[in-house]
């Protein structure tokens, strides 16, 4: 689970190791790795303080509405700042941008550990934070999507997102969780200092990437030109235009669900009855299935071809949406949780490798950005709405509501077919097209 004319020849910037590496099968790289690992280290803290944000609350609220609000705020600058990340993506030298992101998002949980230090943490100083983390989000994610092409030679990309997802998957989804049960179990303030110190890890090993990651600009624009005309390009593109919408969707049931689970699943009023750390691996167990769906998702893409994976990884989207709808039974959840985890890679490696390989490098970050004001500007509106709708309905409803939308986003596999983006693949390769290609 982006305009005039593209100039689809502009000269990119790329490091030593992407020039030498031109083949698919060849070594992906000392900098591509530096990336992996930096960006292991960023997910880790990523998924550790998303789960961590929601427990410290409840000490303070068990409202679904409040909780539901933290969701919101860390995802709502998706709405509002994602499109100005794009262009700043594309003007800035992607691995300083990056470096920036995560020294401001470290120092945001400073003051989350400061305020407990001095017993002045509330829920709204949560929400503050909260909001600033997620608007360096924007400029950090749409970075590090834009940057990949710029390591590794294009046609490495399916390999090399394959394993840089598998490690931030198995960081965010997985260990993230897991150690966020942990470390809220020992006080506030570590809850908020793990994930400051990783951040400050992932910066280090940035550091240490050669070169220079800035799209090479033919001329001088504005930043509303610069937005403009990525829009443009993913607007025309009917296939992009169309994964982007359904993400979006997907998105809104995923954080619909999420925004509410841990008062279905946590503490002994609810009904699974956990604790904090079993929460935590419970919300791991996703992650562990995309681990192991990363070993196998090249032999699900090459044996049902891309479109069929794409509409297998719809329906595992929604199974443990329509299980929490009718049990709480831990290995039931656990298993779909399991199940989901290990195709949505294969979702994520099919459709980010493609939008990289068709979309000209110096509009990849206005178009990344683009793509993800819809496909991720729905999560906040997908937790409040999780929230609202609990209030008088409850959380099973919820669920079921859910996992119905989410199964109907396989009418839209009706346009994103082999033979569209196949017929993407072609025309991204021909030199100077005079206009957007549409598929």
């Amino acid at each position: 689970m982006e305009f005039s004319p593209p100039m689809w020849d502009s000269p990119l910037v790329v490091s030593d190791a992407a020039r030498a590496l031109p083949h698919r099968g060849w070594p992906l790289g000392p900098d591509y790795w530096r990336l992996v690992f930096s960006s292991g280290l960023s997910n880790l803290s990523d998924g550790a303080f998303k789960v961590a944000l929601p427990l410290v609350a409840i000490e303070f609220t068990r409202s679904p509405i409040l909780i539901a609000g933290l969701t919101i705020a860390v995802t709502l600058p998706w709405l509002l700042f994602a499109l100005p990340a794009g262009a700043f993506a594309d003007r800035l030298d992607r691995r300083h941008a990056m470096v920036g992101a995560n020294v401001v998002r470290a120092g945001l949980l400073a003051v989350l550990m400061a305020g407990a230090t001095l017993g002045a943490e509330s829920i709204w100083l949560l929400y503050a934070v909260a909001v600033c983390i997620g608007v360096a989000e924007t400029i950090y994610d749409t970075s590090a999507q834009s940057i990949l092409p710029q390591v590794v030679a294009r046609d490495q990309l399916p390999r090399a997102n394959g394993r840089l997802y598998a490690v931030e998957l198995t960081a965010n989804e997985f260990v993230g969780p897991a150690l966020a049960g942990v470390v809220v179990a020992a006080g506030a303030t570590v809850a908020f200092g793990t994930p400051a110190a990783l951040w400050a890890g992932a910066v280090a090993a940035l550091l240490l990437m050669r070169g220079s990651y800035r799209a090479e600009r033919n001329r001088r624009t504005t930043l509303r030109a610069d937005i403009a005309e990525g829009l443009r390009f993913l607007w025309q593109h009917r296939l992009l235009r169309t994964l982007a919408v359904m993400v979006g969707v997907s998105n809104f049931t995923g954080n619909a669900v999420m925004a509410i689970l841990v008062l279905y699943a946590v503490g002994p009023e609810s009904d699974m009855k956990l604790s904090t750390q079993a929460f935590g691996l419970l919300m791991a167990i996703f992650a562990a299935g995309s681990l192991a769906g990363s070993f196998v998702a090249e032999w699900i893409h090459r044996t049902l071809g891309r479109a069929r994976s794409l509409s297998l990884t719809i329906v595992t989207r929604a199974l443990p949406f329509a299980v929490l709808a009718v049990t709480a039974n831990l290995y039931l959840v656990g298993a779909t949780f399991f199940l989901g985890g290990a195709t949505n890679i294969v979702w994520n490696i099919i459709t980010v490798s493609l939008r990289q390989h068709i979309t000209p490098d110096r509009l990849l970050g206005r178009v990344t950005s683009g793509y993800r004001l819809v496909a991720w500007g729905s999560m906040p509106l997908g937790a409040a709405t999780g929230g609202l709708l609990a209030y008088p309905l409850g959380l099973r409803p919820v669920f079921a509501i859910m996992a119905v939308l989410t199964m109907a986003l396989l009418a839209g596999m009706t346009i994103v077919t082999d033979n569209r983006m196949n017929a993407a693949d072609r025309d991204a390769d021909l030199p100077e097209p005079d206009h957007p290609g549409q598929t």
